[in-house]
């Protein structure tokens, strides 16, 4: 990896600072820019502010240190006594990554996700490049947004919120089926139905749909083997000195939820031909709609989500493979960057996000 020729400003939108834990990509992402020589801030989604002169600022955390050993190091900084909080213009920033979950918001917060976007839209009109592009990333951070790919990648599927209809595609299928909320992430409230807990489908269905829409889905059979985290950038599959961004989820407890939050474990995996074709089919959407860095879920020869919002695992598939994503990644930016400036700040954000 070459160092980089100039400093940029790089900001992570997290949804607080005092909850980010040493396991998220957005650690290892910070400290990777940081011992490249670049200055970082990590901005909460209740710290920004529109300035009475126009100017978008936010108090956010500063890193006190030019270089950290390892993750921990970077958070206890973050985190501890004596972490430094400064009120810095937003707009001064190159770079500003999302990297809020939008299903941590749902009960305290419900408010503050689509806060932060509207914030990130505004920094946009001063040139700062936003990933992903929180245009597009308005409407993609709802599941629905899965349903606009081509129907090939996608289960078979029904959105609603009538106990009935859900019963009825449950029948459909032989019993079988997935139900889980429309907004929501990490493996919460997610059902795995058969015909043998059949008896528990009303409590099933009324544990998602107290809190809005239900989505239910076709049972993958080859799900029982957990499913394949493929990481995208740039509407393609990241890959590093031959290895994959891409690891298998599985939970061997019995729980049906591969996810690490749900328990899951990891294993090193590579792509087959199948995950390769799909990711191929969804990379001209994720490319139109400027979704820089995303997560594959794949179960066989479906897709069964499309994380947009924090796609996690950059540091998993680092210990795995040994592969430098993150400084991969942090390099790409410097790219960009460097891209913008070169063309005097007329690309859009979107065009950004993908060249």
């Amino acid at each position: 990896m070459t160092p980089p020729l100039n400093q940029i400003k790089l900001g992570f939108v997290v949804n607080d600072v005092a909850t980010e834990q040493n396991n998220y990509t957005t650690i290892r992402l910070a400290r990777t820019a940081i011992n490249r020589g670049h200055e970082v801030a990590l901005i909460g989604l209740g710290n920004f502010i529109y300035d009475a002169n126009g100017t978008i600022r936010a108090i956010a955390h500063v890193p006190q240190h030019k270089h950290y050993e390892d993750d921990d190091a970077l958070l206890a900084d973050l985190q501890g006594p004596d972490a430094q909080t400064e009120r810095i213009s937003v707009e001064e920033l190159d770079v500003l990554l999302l990297r809020s979950d939008p299903a941590e918001e749902l009960t305290d917060r419900p408010w503050a996700p689509n806060s932060g976007l509207l914030f990130a839209q505004l920094v946009t009109l001063r040139h700062v490049i936003v990933l992903n592009d929180p245009a597009h990333l308005t409407d993609a951070s709802n599941k629905t947004y899965f349903q606009h790919f081509p129907e090939e990648v996608r289960p078979v599927t029904c959105i609603t919120l009538d106990a009935d209809e859900i019963k009825a595609f449950i029948a459909a299928h032989d019993g079988y089926g997935v139900i889980k909320p429309l907004q929501g992430s990490g493996g919460q409230s997610v059902f795995v139905v058969t015909p043998e807990s059949a008896g528990n489908l009303n409590q099933m269905i009324d544990a998602v749909t107290r809190d809005g829409y239900a989505i239910v889905q076709e049972y993958l059979p080859k799900a029982v083997d957990g499913d394949l985290r493929l990481l995208t950038l740039n509407g393609r599959p990241l890959q590093v000195d031959g290895h994959y961004a891409c690891f298998r989820r599985f939970n061997d407890s019995g729980d049906a939820r591969s996810n690490i939050s749900a328990g899951g474990k990891i294993e090193m995996a590579v792509p087959d031909a199948e995950a390769l074709r799909l990711a191929e089919i969804v990379g001209p959407k994720l490319m139109r709609d400027g979704m820089y860095l995303v997560g594959l879920d794949i179960v066989g020869d479906k897709m069964m989500e499309v994380n947009v919002d924090t796609p996690g695992g950059i540091n998993m598939a680092e210990e795995l493979t040994g592969a430098d994503f993150s400084g991969y990644i942090i390099e790409d930016l410097e790219r960009k960057v460097r891209l913008r400036d070169q063309y005097k700040r007329t690309l859009t954000n979107t065009e950004l996000a993908m060249m």
